[in-house]
């Protein structure tokens, strides 16, 4: 018993490990004794927090975008994330290729050719706007940059920038509820610090299944393509599972690192699928498109973004507003931890001005350019062709379009077989990764966290997704749509999240503040729990920390944080 408690002592930080671990461990047990009653509740949860928190949802994201260009142009852009005399651990290209590959992921290849069509062809404002038109494709892509554009990645980077200014430059541990530090102190390391940390390991497990379960309807919808397999629940199911088995297998072997170098291979995959199909498809309606949609939603941006529709005065907006925008940004605020350690780690030693300008802008303009290529090529065959593919299912989206080009059917059959082996290398990665990002927020911050952790949290996050793929059996003919229950998860794990990140950005500005007078975070030396915000001289992998005490979750070793994660999942 003594050696287990030592255990205990030494590699997690216990109150948040036992306590995430036993509330998962009961929502797996009852979710899959009780699955419709939980796909029911999910539906309830979906209608109430979207009907009365709507508008929070809104302006928060729109609050975090708002703060993030003000520390960008204010005078504490200077700060740098980590000592004055620190620079980059890596080059300006080394950097830009890391943030681009950090905005790629499975929602950009599930949505990429849907979400416009799908929007072309059910306009928000149908009374207004004739579905299939030319105007209808403006409004389509510009709520799909609007849900893909700045506003994530505002929220990725307020706690990207908490985590690497507390961390790289006061020496605190690579956890959430540090950001806090300015304002409530040593209680960081109290049921105040474990409470945030709880409600981060949370929003990355359910963002995460979020993701895992659209990526396992799409390898499912291509598989049923290539090769006439079913497209049905249970068949996604048998996909999550293995796929898990195979992030599970690679933590075990100690082969990780090798799993999420296939990340880096697999970004360039996506760059090859989407340079076939510009080649294939309509170059010049894309490349007009690049520049009139990106156009139109820069000067569309600040009424899209403060608009909350009203179901009384505009009811066909707020149904809209309810099912994306608010699941989006439900979504991207329950994803910020993983994303944020992500960004974080790769970006020790740039001043903050640096850190925003190229979070922002990096991210977002290979966001553009693949909607520009993906839903610009959609957009071309349905209104110009009647091609139909906003008929077809989402999951199929992508494949409906490769059907369209002037390929020969080797060829097609072969970008077909291309998509679902980038589906599965995400899926791959974000689960590899995704269970170290949620191991270090169970361990106090330490980025080397042991083998069975990794093992139980890349488990807990396939079944997670299991259950709530099970959850979304639809009732006609026990088709799965797991996208309502999906919704759900992320909204209910984004909303207090979102109230932790508002508090961040009050604990930035004071902390900025303090720097004016190169005084360093108010508060007195933490207990023996964690390290003092006195400043780090070390790069990201080794910021020496004081050896752990009972419950501190710290070992002699850490910083950064998941370090080597190489794309968001997103």
């Amino acid at each position: 018993m003594s050696r287990f408690r030592s255990y205990i002592q030494e590699h997690t930080n216990p109150p948040v490990f036992f306590i995430s671990g036993a509330i998962v461990l009961v929502f797996l047990i009852l979710g899959a004794i009780f699955t419709s009653a939980l796909s029911t509740v999910a539906g309830a949860i979906l209608t109430w927090i979207t009907t009365y928190f709507g508008w929070f949802y809104i302006i928060a994201a729109t609050f975090f975008l708002i703060f993030v260009l003000w520390v960008m142009f204010s005078r504490f852009g200077n700060i740098r994330l980590g000592p004055d005399s620190s620079r980059p651990e890596f080059g300006t290209t080394a950097w830009f290729a890391m943030l681009f590959t950090a905005g790629m992921g499975i929602g950009l290849v599930f949505y990429g050719v849907n979400e416009p069509v799908y929007y072309n062809a059910n306009p928000a404002h149908p009374n207004e706007i004739n579905a299939n038109s030319q105007e209808s494709a403006y409004e389509a892509m510009n709520f799909t940059l609007f849900h893909w554009g700045f506003h994530p990645w505002a929220i990725y980077i307020v706690l990207g920038l908490a985590l690497g200014y507390f961390c790289f430059r006061k020496g605190l541990p690579m956890r959430p509820a540090s950001a806090l530090y300015p304002l409530i102190g040593n209680r960081i390391y109290g049921w105040i610090g474990n409470l945030v940390d709880i409600l981060a390991v949370f929003g990355t497990l359910f963002g995460l299944a979020t993701s895992l379960g659209i990526g396992a309807r799409q390898v499912n919808a291509g598989l049923s393509e290539l090769f006439g397999l079913p497209n049905i629940w249970w068949m996604q199911v048998l996909i999550v599972a293995a796929i898990t088995s195979v992030a599970v297998l690679s933590v075990m072997l100690g082969i990780d690192k090798g799993i999420r170098r296939l990340s880096v291979i697999n970004l360039w995959l996506a760059v090859i699928l989407m340079v076939v199909v510009f080649l294939f498809g309509p170059r010049l309606y894309i490349l007009t498109g690049l520049a009139d949609f990106t156009g139109y939603y820069l000067q569309h941006l600040p009424e899209t973004s403060l608009y909350v529709a009203n179901p009384a005065t505009d009811p066909n907006g707020f149904d809209f507003q309810q099912a994306w925008t608010l699941f989006y940004w439900g979504w991207w605020i329950s994803w910020s931890p993983f994303v944020g350690m992500f960004i974080a780690r790769i970006s020790y030693g740039r001043t903050i001005r640096q850190f925003i300008t190229g979070t922002l802008f990096a991210p977002v303009g290979a966001s553009i350019v693949w909607f520009s290529v993906f839903g610009g090529a959609g957009l071309f065959y349905d209104n110009l062709r009647n091609a139909g593919i906003a008929d077809q299912p989402a999951e199929l989206s992508l494949f409906a379009l490769l059907n369209e080009l002037p390929l020969p059917a080797i060829m097609t059959g072969l970008m077909s077989a291309l998509t679902v082996v980038v589906v599965v290398l995400f899926f791959a990665t974000s689960s590899d990764s995704g269970s170290l990002v949620v191991d270090m927020l169970t361990n106090g911050g330490d980025p080397h966290p042991v083998k069975a952790q990794r093992f139980f949290w890349a488990v807990t996050e396939g079944l997670v997704t299991i259950v709530l793929l099970l959850a979304g059996i639809g009732m006609a003919e026990g088709d799965a749509d797991p996208l309502a229950t999906l919704q759900s998860a992320s909204l209910l794990t984004g909303l207090p999240f979102a109230v932790v990140l508002i508090v961040i950005c009050f604990a930035l500005r004071k902390a900025f503040q303090s720097e004016d007078t190169r005084v360093l975070v108010p508060g007195t030396t933490p207990p023996s729990r964690g390290s003092a915000p006195t400043g780090n001289t070390a790069p990201p992998g080794d910021v020496e920390r004081p050896a752990a005490k009972s419950g501190s979750g710290a070992r002699t070793k850490g910083s950064g944080s998941s370090g080597d994660s190489s794309d968001s999942g997103a």
